[in-house]
């Protein structure tokens, strides 16, 4: 009797031991493939959806709080981990972390617009709200007083057109220099006053955080974009693909799935984004038959330091080779450059 009873505490035990393994959260993070979502169904331009055969696609890298157990799938092919510090950066939530994951979901909208509506030939108004705040760096005096998400309206009483004239305006000014910010939280509007700090980057004055124009776009012929809780700058190129191709009613994708990532600046340069092997892979599990990915140039500063660095589109390559998936990847540095390729694909087929 008393070898049953032990033996069931035991295989108790082990199975309380296991839940706690999966259930437990650890200040780690897995990043691995995520998904492959179609956008025919989340733009919609002058009030229509997207009825052409075909689909493009946003990829993402899925991120997941590790447990005890599942720390380990960091071994696994396309898998790899990363602590609080490498994930979150100078942020201290995770409410941070996802309040600045929702503004470059925003601005990448807002970028798609612009770069697509040019291509298109199509009017459009920008309008400036003011400096976002992205993070606030170590040193700054303002660590305590602004936090990521308020957008500074004014400092010292003075307005501005752009995050550059801003800047241009603080590195005017003394190191230690006390200044006042106006700046709009939760659309309640207030300020705080702080001195300026010594930025290493540039060696000149500043406030001690990294900014990106806060704006908004209205266009003639208006368009919707629904992100869901997908966040980050990523989808923007793939964005303006889609809103490009309904403004137009040109006929591109010609029967294709076709997946991509990549930033996009309101002039069509294309840009860099991180965990793109994942992408590859999600794109390939979703039937993607192209893939279109930065093809980015390293500066020569950076390739000194990380000589082993590859471009986005290096990295898909042998991503794709890896898998051995038959989708075709496609090298893209501008926004015109992937809108050639399916013309001409589109006369070939």
């Amino acid at each position: 009797m008393k070898k049953r009873w032990s033996s069931k505490w035991i295989i108790l035990l082990a199975v309380i031991l296991l839940c706690l393994g999966f259930l437990i959260p650890i200040p780690y993070y897995i990043e691995g493939p995520g998904a492959a979502v179609s956008l025919n169904q989340l733009i919609t331009v002058d009030g229509k959806e997207d009825q052409e055969k075909g689909r493009y696609m946003l990829t993402t890298v899925a991120i997941r709080h590790a447990t005890p157990i599942t720390y380990f799938m960091k071994y696994l092919p396309f898998h790899e981990g990363v602590t609080e510090k490498e994930l979150f950066g100078t942020m201290e939530t995770s409410q941070e972390y996802n309040q600045l994951q929702k503004y470059y979901m925003i601005s990448s909208i807002n970028g798609a617009i612009q770069a697509a509506y040019e291509q298109a030939g199509e009017q459009y108004d920008l309008q400036y709200n003011g400096v976002y705040v992205m993070s606030l760096l170590e040193g700054s005096q303002f660590k305590d007083l602004l936090q990521p998400g308020d957008t500074i309206i004014a400092l010292d009483g003075k307005s501005f057109d752009s995050s550059q004239e801003f800047i241009d305006y603080v590195q005017q000014q003394k190191e230690g220099q006390k200044v006042t910010v106006t700046y709009q939280r939760d659309d309640k509007e207030q300020t705080a006053a702080a001195k300026l700090m010594k930025m290493k980057e540039t060696g000149k004055p500043g406030l001690g955080i990294s900014l990106v124009d806060d704006t908004t776009i209205t266009t003639d012929i208006p368009v919707s974009i629904d992100a869901g809780s997908i966040g980050g700058p990523s989808a923007g190129f793939m964005f303006a693909l889609q809103i490009y191709t309904q403004l137009t009613d040109k006929q591109l994708r010609n029967g294709n799935d076709i997946a991509g990532t990549g930033t996009i600046s309101p002039d069509g340069t294309i840009g860099r984004i991180g965990g793109i092997d994942k992408k590859v892979v999600a794109a390939d599990k979703e039937g993607a038959q192209i893939f279109f990915a930065p093809d980015d140039e390293i500066p020569k500063e950076i390739a000194k330091h990380f000589p082993e660095m590859k471009s986005n589109y290096e990295e898909a390559v042998a991503a794709a080779k890896k898998i051995d998936t038959d989708m075709t990847i496609v090298p893209v540095k501008h926004f015109q450059d992937a809108v050639d390729y399916l013309e001409k694909i589109e006369s070939i087929r």
